[in-house]
């Protein structure tokens, strides 16, 4: 009997002008969380989407249980018993949580499907899990947060032996988070091997064992995480010390860029957005905190044009405008950085070029004639700026890591020259590395006099990096804390409060 649940053994794969994977070994015991740490683009997605049967290497074995095991198919990963949550959501939007969980495997009866079995033994699952999630909602409905929670469901519905979590808590609240590593520890007293991904890593010494780092692609080597200090592993996935993690030179302002009365969502019921105001001033970076469902993206659609009907003033540079679109909302110097790049950022079939000026065609194209050059310029401009791991700038961005994904999206929008640019969880999915280059290109877009509106579920990134934090509950601001105030347990006070008083605007 073999000592490993899964070894790997010198797994290459290229694509074109990319060699993904260089001879890499890996090892999973069974009973064991192993984390696979890297910067974007070292590796990591593609060695479990090889682990998955997506991608066929060209050179390497794989060994299950000591037996060598040929996993040419999704099929086959999952006859073996491998299931993999993705780091980007798989879920069928316009399908049930009950149909998505049982996709491909649906309970059949006399009559075709039975949908009343599926939807039960699936309701059984989420409140296995306390989710507080219908088995008949339509996956478009829920939240991403919810999303995540329905693929975690998902995986673990197939009685896996190994299971692969690809930044499984990006999208999740603390509460979810500490659920889900219950989850886990279950899942290992009873023998499964869990391969865990994550750029948070202040999570490694709470659930994980064991870490494996890649680097380029290469493979640097394995430690007992109890044994090993944060600052050697940041040095093997990046091979140099970040002297500086969070850059930010903290500002007083008085000069309001931005003022928000009253924004609502108009909605009568399940109502987001409930007469939020705020204000930014220049040069600021100005933190939105609260739990998942807080309200705090669907206020930046509603500012930004995206919510029709939505009602409120805006108010910038002491003029009142109006927004009824993203058109219109660019047009007053506002950029939105969207959370979700996959299904509201990018063009996925295009190329890094296309996606880098595709806001700044006037810049590049006159009386239908295209400065190719100019175009060119721009975006190795910002590919230079946001330290973009690229072969070439025509190469399809889909064929990116998720981080550079990413900061292609922030460069598009840089490009827009916005004097307000608000990111919404700018660092989800991003490694400690690239978050570092993202904090210090922030901190020098306010001392150009840019402001920016940051929303994050990292607690420490909006500590570290707010000039002032305005906290939601249920869709109404709690309350304004600037940066010598901020504290995790300032933050969580105001996040879950159940009735409003008043809102304090700073």
């Amino acid at each position: 009997m073999s000592e490993y649940l899964l070894e790997m053994k010198n797994i290459c794969k290229s694509f074109p002008g990319v060699k993904a994977l260089q001879g890499v070994d890996f090892q999973l015991k069974a009973g064991e969380v192993h984390a696979l740490l890297g910067e974007n683009g070292a590796g990591k997605s593609t060695l479990i989407k090889v682990l998955g049967g997506i991608y066929h290497p060209e050179e390497g074995q794989i060994f299950i249980n000591g037996r060598e095991t040929a996993i040419t198919s999704v099929n086959r990963a999952r006859d073996n018993g491998i299931s993999i949550i993705h780091q980007e959501l798989v879920l069928v939007p316009h399908m049930t949580v009950a149909e998505n969980i049982f996709l491909g495997r649906e309970p059949v009866g006399k009559f075709g499907i039975n949908y009343v079995r599926m939807g039960r033994e699936a309701q059984k699952m989420l409140d296995t899990f306390d989710l507080g999630i219908s088995a008949e909602s339509l996956i478009a409905d829920l939240s991403i947060a919810q999303q995540q929670l329905v693929e975690i469901v998902k995986a673990i519905s197939f009685n896996c032996r190994i299971l692969v979590m690809d930044e499984p808590t990006s999208s999740i609240s603390d509460k979810e988070v500490e659920h889900l590593f219950e989850i886990m520890r279950d899942l290992v007293s009873k023998g499964v091997g869990i391969i865990y991904i994550s750029h948070k890593m202040s999570e490694l010494n709470i659930v994980c064992d064991r870490v494996s780092v890649l680097r380029d692609g290469m493979y640097v080597g394995t430690c007992v995480v109890s044994e090993t200090p944060r600052d050697i592993l940041i040095n093997m996935m990046v091979g140099r010390e970040l002297n500086r993690y969070y850059t930010r030179d903290h500002v007083k302002s008085s000069e309001v860029v931005l003022k928000c009365k009253n924004l609502d969502d108009a909605k009568k019921r399940l109502k987001r957005v409930d007469h939020v105001s705020f204000e930014v001033r220049k040069g600021e970076i100005v933190g939105f905190a609260g739990l998942v469902g807080a309200g705090r993206s669907e206020t930046m659609h509603c500012l930004f044009g995206l919510t029709r009907g939505s009602t409120g003033e805006v108010y910038i540079e002491g003029k009142r405008v109006q927004i009824n679109s993203a058109v219109d909302a660019m047009r007053h110097g506002i950029s939105l950085v969207p959370e979700d790049r996959k299904l509201e950022g990018l063009y996925h079939l295009q190329s890094v070029r296309f996606n880098s000026t595709i806001e700044v065609l006037h810049e590049f194209i006159s009386h239908l004639r295209v400065n190719e050059e100019r175009e060119a310029e721009i975006t190795q401009q910002f590919i230079d700026k946001m330290h973009t791991k690229t072969p070439s700038q025509y190469q399809t961005v889909t064929n990116l890591s998720g981080g550079n994904q990413q900061k292609v999206m922030i460069g598009r929008w840089l490009a827009t020259s916005p004097k307000l640019l608000i990111l919404d969880e700018p660092t989800r999915g991003v490694d400690v590395g690239a978050k570092a280059e993202i904090y210090e290109i922030m901190n020098e877009l306010t001392k150009q006099g840019v402001s920016i509106i940051m929303i994050s579920s990292e607690l420490p990134e909006i500590i570290n990096m707010a000039d002032r934090v305005y906290v939601m509950c249920e869709g109404k601001v709690t309350g304004c804390i600037d940066y010598e105030d901020l504290s995790q347990e300032a933050i969580m006070k105001l996040a879950t409060l159940e009735t409003v008083g008043g809102q304090n605007n700073g």
